[in-house]
């Protein structure tokens, strides 16, 4: 009886142990189908370069990290001049590479089609280093993992999501703090489909272009005709480009909870299609950044029934500016694509801090 026991505890404890180091659920909106790894054996890195090297190859693979990858100070240190337009307080950053700068931070690890790069629990750390996704790459899953310390005091200092001439890409439940840059960048090149959901981006860092502990620097999408779709994210302590849209992209925004920014989220010029439902934008002092050249909509409309199938959410609001744009001429843009599903903002606010970043899975 006893040894009945223990077997059935080791099969269970097995089993669970397997199915952390799998991809957890499947992508909504844009990146809809996207595979990544598929069924390829699970791989562990143990070192820097393993973990470069399987992300870098042609082979389709699932890599599991189960550790901290720390690649500070393993290609060396850049001492430069530097020049502060924003301040030159304690808390300001520095506009280029000055006093030690770090390297590995500037350029992030390439990853390669067919990747699914996942964290076990909330092991898999990433420090001193992003990742990026260029050249062609596609049909990547980025899930469970921390991306961390990329010189935050310094600007230019390393972004830690890089998305440019790339398609299929899922980013999912990925925390990112301390960075120099960018917390995600699509680059100018076309980024065509795209799934950024339940992410943590924690702005909070000593050092801030406003100066004031808050990161301005967190989401940049500004590629050519890309289709990204931002579900179920915390988007927390930032002062601005939260996101900056532009370069023909169509933003769908749907059910992520922005809270506490002493500046703006949207910048909406020309080029860039939003349309935001079913959020909560909670002690956000200023939501969308004017003027606005772009074309948003964000309050409920009949259109939406037309080319979602189904009528858009309301956006809540707690302690926020106004965000109330009718735009619906680019809605049609959504035609044909897949679109994500949308909830009442009422409970977006506590479901998003229960699962979004590292560590929930």
């Amino acid at each position: 009886m006893r040894s009945s026991t223990l077997f059935t505890a080791l099969v269970a404890c097995t089993s669970s142990v397997f199915a952390a180091d799998k991809v957890y659920g499947a992508a909504e909106g844009f990146a809809k189908g996207v595979t990544g790894g598929g069924s390829a054996a699970p791989v562990y890195p143990t070192t820097n370069a393993e973990l470069v090297s399987y992300l870098g190859d042609s082979s389709a693979r699932v890599i599991v990290l189960t550790k901290t990858f720390d690649f500070t100070g393993t290609e060396g240190k850049t001492t430069s001049a530097g020049c502060s337009p924003w301040g030159t307080a304690a808390g300001c950053q520095i506009a280029i590479n000055k006093d030690n700068c770090d390297n590995a931070g500037v350029l992030g690890i390439t990853v390669k089609s067919n990747k699914s790069l996942i964290g076990q629990g909330a092991k898999g750390v990433i420090k001193g280093k992003g990742i990026r996704m260029v050249s062609g790459a596609k049909n990547i899953i980025i899930q469970n993992i921390m991306i961390t310390e990329l010189n935050p005091r310094y600007v230019w200092g390393g972004d830690a999501i890089t998305v440019n001439n790339a398609d299929l890409i899922w980013i999912d439940r990925v925390t990112t703090s301390l960075i120099g840059r960018q917390h995600y960048v699509l680059g100018t090149d076309a980024s065509n489909r795209i799934t950024l959901s339940n992410n943590y981006i924690n702005g909070v860092s000593s050092w801030s272009a406003t100066c004031d502990g808050y990161h301005y620097w967190a989401i940049y999408l500004t590629g050519s005709n890309d289709l990204v779709t931002m579900k179920g994210n915390y988007i927390y302590h930032t002062s601005g480009r939260g996101p900056k849209v532009s370069g023909n992209t169509l933003l769908h925004a749907v059910n992520n909870y922005w809270y506490d920014s002493t500046g703006h989220l949207f910048e909406a010029t020309t080029g860039a299609y939003i349309l935001a439902e079913g959020n909560v934008f909670q002690n956000i002092k200023t939501v969308v950044e004017t003027p606005v050249t772009g074309q948003i909509l964000s309050v409920p409309n009949a259109v939406c029934n037309t080319y979602l199938g189904r009528a858009c959410q309301n956006n809540g609001f707690g302690s926020s500016g106004t965000f109330s744009y009718a735009n619906t001429g680019f809605m049609s843009k959504f035609s044909g694509k897949n679109i994500a599903s949308a909830a009442a903002y009422t409970g977006v606010a506590a479901s998003v801090k229960a699962t979004a970043g590292y560590g929930h899975i």
